[in-house]
């Protein structure tokens, strides 16, 4: 059975676990993989978030630098001495980031408040991995960062979540963009990313992050190949061990484009709806609490039915 918790963002507190929640996906960028460009004009993307959230979303996801294949991402220069410090976990070496936060904030901030203007109770999420960013972001508005490095490509962001005493969503990634298809296969890959999660998460804990704040998500396809992410899938109820709530974002991802592949080609994302809802559902009953997702509606349907099977237990 998945465990019920009660999600503290600081303003407000989320209950998570009774039923699924939906997380809406809103990507001001020109160059994300499924949707690049389409909400980048910052009124594009407040109209879409609406619009996800009249479909039923419960929280919307924003975020302004894409970490798809290729994308260029940064772990600070001033790493090293956080790592000895023992504020946060060791990281990758510093590469110049794809987008710098006062960019990525010029994209993502008039969103923020775009939203909380038409609609002032919406829970927004920022999918970031800059402290100064995040802190933008939840002063504007926002009640969660969604952080795809789980806190160590920064060395302020432990520190600055702390401070704000925002909701955290840490996110397992396997190396970087760019090494994702060179990268090592684990001995076991369920192992590694719970192992890794709760080290990650019992770290952002002395760092001064409470405990009822934090959720994890195991990043599929980040750093995961074609090979990995179903054994995450099957065995994503062992995640629930490590005590913390779970989030979940399959979404139109490329192992599934894999397996939907047709006529020797891969399925397009547009053609994964599908087989993400087939994902999502078996999500729900190994215990995720939040799905995060381009298609709201289907989710928002396909998790109603799930937690009604649930419920019959």
């Amino acid at each position: 059975m998945r465990a019920v918790f009660q999600w503290n963002l600081g303003t407000r507190t989320l209950e998570l676990g009774k039923r699924t929640l939906i997380m809406g996906i809103v990507n001001v960028t020109p160059d994300s993989f499924s949707d690049g460009g389409l909400y980048f004009d910052s009124g594009k993307a407040v109209e879409h978030a609406l619009h996800l959230i009249d479909e039923g979303a419960d929280i919307i996801d924003i975020g302004g630098e894409s970490t798809r294949p290729g994308a260029s991402v940064l772990a600070s220069p001033s790493h090293n001495e956080a790592v000895k410090d023992k504020q946060i976990p060791a990281a990758p070496p510093s590469l110049k980031p794809a987008v710098n936060a006062e960019d990525e904030s010029r994209r993502v901030l008039p969103v923020i408040a775009g939203i909380k203007k038409v609609r002032p109770d919406a829970v927004l999420s920022i999918d970031t991995y800059k402290a100064a960013v995040a802190r933008a972001a939840i002063a504007a508005g926002a009640e969660i960062v969604n952080d795809v490095s789980a806190l160590r490509w920064d060395p302020q962001m432990a520190k600055t979540i702390a401070e704000i005493k925002c909701g955290a969503i840490l996110m397992h990634m396997r190396g970087r963009p760019e090494e994702w298809r060179t990268l090592p296969p684990p001995a076991d890959i369920v192992l590694q990313v719970k192992r890794e999660l709760r080290d990650w998460a019992e770290t952002a804990v002395l760092s001064g992050i409470r405990r009822e704040k934090i959720a994890l998500d195991p990043g599929f396809g980040f750093g995961k190949s074609f090979e990995q992410n179903y054994p995450l899938l099957t065995r994503f109820e062992d995640l629930q061990n490590v005590g913390f709530p779970l989030v979940a974002g399959t979404s139109r991802k490329s192992f599934l484009g894999r397996t939907l592949a047709r006529d020797g080609k891969d399925a397009p994302p547009a053609d994964r709806l599908y087989g993400n809802l087939a994902a999502h559902t078996a999500l729900v009953f190994k215990g995720a609490h939040i799905l995060r997702t381009h298609d709201v509606k289907a989710a928002v349907d396909a998790a109603r039915v799930a937690d009604a099977i649930l419920a019959a237990r």
